[in-house]
């Protein structure tokens, strides 16, 4: 334990301090010191919604000496709540596990921070930052915890625009430079069946890969009500689903793990979209501007294709998976392969353990022991990327390729972030926001 604390002291050191005293450069004289001879890791909450709170669980069940010491969100009801759950005597109602982390939470009000400029206040006193805001505050929070010298971990997708991507890739490099380990929410990579699948199917399982499908269809999610005197910044943070500033469409805030999928097997990228999709059911002023359906086809330089599909509608037919063809057999689903009719492969994972547990476990792990093991942005930004296109050749009605989405000067996001401000897309008198017309949008 003496080695691996020491290889920890040494790890958070060289890691921060000597890469431009990013991580102590916002602390006070006796608290950095300390951070040097303690320890304990210290964890910050940025995003405070279910999916934080999820987050901040599983990091506090590792078996490192971890403790969450700030939190951050725009909004103060949602730290309230968070804390409330994460302080729990029992787990079982939160995220399904038994026993409690409270002992491992210090967090007092003076270190929970709200507001859009909170985020920086809470990053500046951990090891490790938490980052599950709305996608759309991703890249700019990305680039302040890689700044200051911190290990990550972040949720997916990591951005929603051209714009969001290059910060989150050029971010990416400086964290490599620093060695900064970054895990991303891009769990299936952290899940056992899909890792001997997709390695069964990189070392030529069912020979090359010439199509991949891959689906997110399902009904409908949550809508929150308007509240009398919400400003419009304030509905629409609320609603941060609904908006493509902040969530990016459902293509780009769900459906990237399906196509994250395709592009692991594959170890490559499209180099162009072109597909369809609209507004079905969601033609209401609760349910924004985004669409409710997506049906892409995804172009690899190889020439094969990836088939796509992500759906949100009721009463419709559930399917989240992925498939693959190969020229010498078929892998159907995650951890079945098929070779000339024969089963060669048929991976069992009831007993598994959870990956969005695995994902903190593996990350405190080599924080802990002084390694350096993960950098996921990159492909996080390239695989949201993707999907970015998709939402583009959807929106569009065109062909989109790689790098027209990539130097989009499209950004998304609002001038300005207050509360009172108003974001890009408003409603219209009769209530409903406008959305993309296939046809007339367009992409840059």
């Amino acid at each position: 334990m003496s080695k691996i604390n020491s290889s920890r002291r040494k790890f958070l050191k060289t890691g921060t301090i000597l890469t431009g005293g990013a991580m102590l450069s916002g602390l006070p004289l006796a608290q950095a010191a300390q951070s040097l001879v303690d320890d304990t890791i210290k964890i910050a909450l940025v995003g405070c919604g279910g999916r934080g709170t999820g987050a901040a669980v599983q990091a506090l069940l590792t078996k490192q000496n971890v403790k969450l010491v700030a939190m951050a969100d725009a909004f103060r009801s949602k730290i309230d709540e968070a804390y409330k759950n994460i302080t729990a005597d029992d787990l079982q109602d939160i995220i399904g596990v038994e026993g409690s982390v409270k002992s491992r939470v210090d967090v007092p009000e003076d270190r929970k921070f709200v507001g859009f400029d909170a985020y920086k206040k809470a990053i500046a006193l951990a090891d490790v930052v938490i980052l599950t805001t709305p996608p759309g505050f991703r890249p700019a929070h990305f680039e302040e915890a890689v700044k200051r010298g911190k290990q990550i971990f972040m949720e997916k997708p990591v951005a929603v625009d051209g714009p969001g991507i290059r910060k989150v890739l050029a971010a990416a490099e400086e964290a490599k430079r620093k060695k900064l380990n970054v895990v991303v929410g891009l769990q299936r990579h952290y899940q056992n069946v899909y890792r001997q699948w997709i390695d069964r199917l990189q070392n030529g399982a069912i020979g090359e890969i010439i199509t991949s499908r891959v689906y997110w269809n399902m009904g409908a999610l949550w809508i929150h009500p308007r509240k009398k005197g919400q400003t419009e910044m304030e509905y629409q943070m609320d609603n941060w689903y609904y908006f493509n500033w902040l969530c990016g469409d459902h293509i780009v805030e769900q459906h990237v793990h399906n196509l994250d999928v395709s592009n692991w097997a594959k170890q490559a990228y499209p180099v162009k979209a072109y597909g369809s999709g609209g507004r079905q059911v969601r033609i209401g002023p609760e349910t924004g501007e985004i669409f409710d359906h997506h049906t892409v086809e995804f172009e690899y330089a190889d020439g094969t294709r990836m088939f796509s599909q992500c759906r949100q509608i009721p009463g419709t037919k559930d399917s989240v998976t992925e498939g693959f063809h190969g020229t010498k057999g078929t892998a159907p689903s995650p951890g079945l392969i098929l070779k000339k009719g024969k089963e060669i492969m048929n991976y069992q994972s009831k007993n598994d353990p959870n990956p969005y547990q695995v994902e903190h476990d593996e990350l405190f792990a080599a924080i802990a022991k002084g390694e350096y093991k993960f950098a996921d942005a990159e492909n996080a930004a390239k695989s949201t990327l993707t999907a970015i296109m998709g939402r583009m050749a959807t929106y569009s009605g065109q062909i989109v390729d790689w790098n027209t989405a990539l130097n989009s000067q499209v950004n998304l996001m609002p001038e300005m972030l207050d509360w009172n401000a108003n974001p890009r897309v408003l409603p219209g008198p009769d209530g409903i926001y406008p959305c993309a017309v296939p046809g007339v949008f367009k992409v840059m």
